[in-house]
Order: C-alpha cells, then sequence, then structure tokens
C-alpha cells in the first residue's frame, strides 16, 4: 500500500496582495524615482506585483530622513522609550504573522511551513530580544557610556528577506540609531508590509526607510556621506567591493557573506539523526542559506551505510507549491540563480562525481531543481569549493579526525559547520579547531536571536544577534 498526501494548500488571499508597493521615506510611503521593478512568484513565474525603487536622490532624500531622526528624536530617547516602540513592532509582527508568512513565501519561493514555523517567528523574537536590550546598554559590558553610531545603512539577500530585515533594523534601533534599508530586488514585499507595521506602530519618521531597488541603490547606500555604519548580508563578491569602498573612510562595518560549510559525521553518530540533520542543512529553503551544510564529510567506514540512508531519506521529500503545507522543497528563487545551481552541477559531472538526484516530479511551470546529492567528490571539484546556494550535497569521505579536520577548514570560508559523534570530548576538540564562526554539535541550522551570528575569512566579520552583535551598532 502506498500513501500519497492529499494537497494542503494555504490560500494566498491570506498575503493581501497589492497591485504596487512604493518605498518608505520620512514615515511616508512615496513614489521612487528609479525604473519600478516587477516582483515575481518563482513557483508561477508570475508577476505578484509593481514595486517602485530608489533613484540617488531618493538615497539622499532617506538618508537626511534618517539623520534628522536620530538627532532630533530617536538619538536622544531614552532606551524605556525606544523599547516601547520594538515592543509594539513584534507584538504586530506576531499578530500578522500568517499574512506575512503568506506574502513571504509567494515572493520567495519556500515552503509556507518554513515562513510559518520559521522565518516570521524568528523575526518577531528579534524584536522581542532588542527590545529588551534598549534600555540595558549600559550594562551589556561594552563600556561605561556606549553610545548610537547614528545612522545604519542596511542591505538584505533574498532568502530570508523578513528575517534578515529584523536580524538588521532591530538591534540598530534598540541601540539608538536610525536606518536606512534596501531589501533584495526580487523579494522587497515583506519588507515592505513591515514598513507599514512600522507606521502603524507610529515609529517617529525617518527612523526607518525602506528603499527598494537593485545593486545601483545599494552602492549609492554604501556610499554615502551621511552613513554612519553599513551592516550587509550576501554575496562574498559584493562584500569586498563594499570593503574596499569603505576603506579609510571611518564608516564601521560588518559583512555576512557566503559558507560552504562542512557537515561532519563520526562513525559514532546516531545516523537516523544525523540524516535528518543533514537533509535540513542542506535542502532547508532549497539551499538558499549562507549557513547551509553543502559539504557532508563522511568518516569511510559508514558512508555506504550513511549515504543509503540519505538516499532514502531524500527521495521522500516534496517538491513543488510552496504554500501547500505539504512541501519540503519548494521553488529555486530566481531564474538566474536556477541557472548557476544547473552550471555547477554540470560541472561535478563533468570532473568525475557521481550524481543522485530525487526521483521526484517536479513541477511544469516555475524554477525548481530536484533535491542532489554527489558522491566520489574530491576537495579540487567546484562543487566542493564553490557555494552553489541551492540543493545540492557534495560528500566526501575521511579516516581520521584529523583528516576530517583538515578537509573542512579547507576552504575561503569559515560561517559555519556541524559535528555528529556522542563523544563530547571530540566536539570540543573540533569546535576549538574548525575555522568557522558557529559550531552545531548534533544538530544544524539553529538559531536564536541571543546567540551572536558570523563568519571568519571570506564569510564575513562582525556579529548579528546576542550580547555581541549590539557592538556593531554602538561607539565603544
Amino acid at each position: 500500500m502506498t500513501w500519497e498526501y492529499a494537497p494542503a494548500p494555504e490560500s494566498r488571499a491570506i498575503a493581501n496582495l497589492k497591485p504596487s508597493y512604493r518605498m518608505f521615506v520620512d514615515g511616508e510611503f512615496v513614489e521612487g524615482a528609479g525604473e519600478p521593478l516587477k516582483s515575481v512568484n518563482p513557483a508561477t513565474e508570475e508577476v505578484l506585483a509593481e514595486v517602485s525603487t530608489a533613484g540617488a536622490g531618493d538615497v539622499d532624500r532617506a538618508v537626511k530622513a534618517a539623520r534628522r531622526a536620530h538627532d532630533k528624536t530617536w538619538g536622544r530617547m531614552p532606551g524605556t522609550e525606544r523599547a516601547k516602540y520594538i515592543f509594539r513592532i513584534a507584538r504586530m509582527v506576531a499578530e500578522r504573522a500568517r499574512e506575512l508568512a503568506v506574502l513571504e513565501s509567494l515572493d520567495n519561493g519556500k515552503p509556507i511551513k518554513e515562513s510559518r514555523d520559521t522565518d516570521v517567528p524568528t523575526a518577531a523574537a528579534h524584536f522581542f530580544y532588542h527590545a529588551g536590550w534598549a534600555d540595558k546598554l549600559d550594562y551589556a559590558g561594552l563600556g561605561p557610556d556606549p553610545k548610537p553610531l547614528g545612522v545604519a545603512g542596511q542591505v538584505i539577500p533574498w532568502n530570508f528577506p523578513l528575517m534578515m530585515a529584523a536580524w538588521k533594523i532591530a538591534p540598530a534601533l534598540a541601540c539608538g540609531n536610525t536606518v536606512v534599508l534596501k531589501p533584495a530586488e526580487t523579494t522587497p514585499l515583506s519588507a515592505l508590509v513591515l514598513a507599514e507595521i512600522i507606521q502603524q506602530a507610529e515609529l517617529p519618521p525617518g527612523v526607518v526607510n525602506i528603499i527598494p531597488g537593485a545593486g545601483d541603490v545599494g552602492a549609492e547606500l554604501v556610499n554615502h556621506p551621511g552613513v554612519n555604519k553599513v551592516a550587509f548580508t550576501g554575496s562574498t563578491e559584493v562584500g569586498k567591493v563594499i570593503q574596499s569602498a569603505l576603506a579609510g573612510t571611518g564608516k564601521k562595518l560588518t559583512l555576512e557573506l557566503g559558507g560552504k560549510a562542512a557537515n561532519i559525521v563520526f562513525d559514532d553518530a546516531p545516523l537516523d539523526q544525523a540524516v535528518e540533520g543533514i537533509v535540513n542543512g542542506i535542502f532547508f529553503n532549497q539551499g538558499h542559506v549562507c549557513c547551509a551544510g553543502s559539504r557532508l564529510l563522511v568518516q569511510e567506514s559508514i558512508a555506504e551505510e550513511l549515504l543509503a540512508k540519505l538516499h532514502a531519506r531524500v527521495s521522500t521529500l516534496r517538491v513543488g507549491d510552496p504554500l501547500d503545507k505539504n512541501t519540503d522543497v519548494g521553488a529555486i528563487n530566481s531564474r538566474d540563480q536556477l541557472t548557476k545551481i544547473q552550471d555547477l552541477v554540470a560541472s561535478g559531472e563533468q570532473e568525475g562525481a557521481e550524481r543522485w538526484s530525487s526521483p521526484c516530479p517536479l513541477p511544469d511551470k516555475g524554477f525548481f531543481f530536484a533535491p542532489t546529492v554527489f558522491a566520489g567528490v574530491t576537495q579540487s571539484m567546484r562543487i566542493a569549493r564553490e557555494e552553489i546556494f541551492g540543493p545540492v550535497l557534495s560528500v566526501l569521505t575521511f579516516r581520521t579526525p584529523d583528516e576530517a579536520l583538515a578537509k573542512a577548514n579547507n576552504t575561503p570560508y569559515g560561517l559555519s559547520a556541524g559535528v555528529w559523534t556522542e563523544k563530547g570530548s571530540r566536539i570540543l576538540w573540533m569546535a576549538d579547531r574548525l575555522r568557522a564562526g558557529v559550531v552545531w554539535a548534533n544538530t544544524f541550522n539553529r538559531f536564536d536571536p541571543t546567540a551572536p551570528f558570523g563568519g571568519y575569512q571570506e564569510s564575513g566579520f562582525g556579529r548579528e544577534g546576542g550580547r555581541a552583535g549590539l557592538e556593531a551598532y554602538l561607539d565603544v
């Protein structure tokens, strides 16, 4: 007997989609001078809405509005008062959670169960958590009299649009800074609904400004002389350009960039649990995760058994409509990203790796890619070195802990890693030596606003979240 899941679609009407959206500057929604963009549903390729974008003059207007708000209102406001506004935003995000989740899945392509259970609750949690810090900065261990930096220019990616906005905006506001935020051009909608919430929360005009646009708008914002702090999450290539442009300007900078995380499984690991962690580590959000566990390092003696279990588990993943509550893997965010994934997968086959892709059916329309596992991968292959940012796993083997460590650290990145073993001493030994900002033990992709997150090397620098994340927004 075979069991089939009946469709369980969430209603797209809950998203309250509008035909057009405008940028948010100085407390008002206004038309931008840039060329309007069309936001596309990656699961159906339909246009969801037209979005007004910023021109150079709009960026200048947004930064000046943020400066006025900082100097006259927000920067002077006691932390206890700032906290009330941030708590209000957090509550309103939670109240509109279902609407935001549906909108995020429509605009981004991720499964509704991920938007509903991870993205929106984590976004609200970051506002709740940082609201609690607003009146306690003197006791954060960051100096006797920490002060806000001023205006924060923030650029966020398309893989977690709402969550990244919360990661950036919440600590900046808690520390007394004002914000100009540029969402990704392919996923601007949830950030603009967040702007509605900010307006409804009666945040003083200019404290938060949201200006959609492409890379030219981000460059204009980053290089604006009125910006005191830049926070960027995105590709390593763009991060390098930003760091070079800001060198010598005195602007404070944090970068959260790409990754090529190693998920390391030792022969004493609980294999079924490890398989679930591996699947979560690489197929969550279609692999569109900077810290995705895209390199699986398996001890040689258990490689065959683990790979068989992994194939069986991946074969059960359901790929399809992001609004179906049964969907495990949604749509790739854009055609450009799908092409990049296809090119790297083709290189893996050409270089001699053994490709296995899930036999799952794919929808006729939209940007979809079957979950894929490569065995027989060597460290020199592109699929082992380059960030794929898609549902593709490369499997390598090792014999000893030293070999596992050497292979795990053989990367220019350093954002995250996972270790699977029953030996606590081995976990601590590995964690101490892995060049990664976050090391998970017998789990993967666990996040909390109280815990700092960030990387080393070409994965960037600085931390977001926790007490350590406050320092990036304070003059200490």
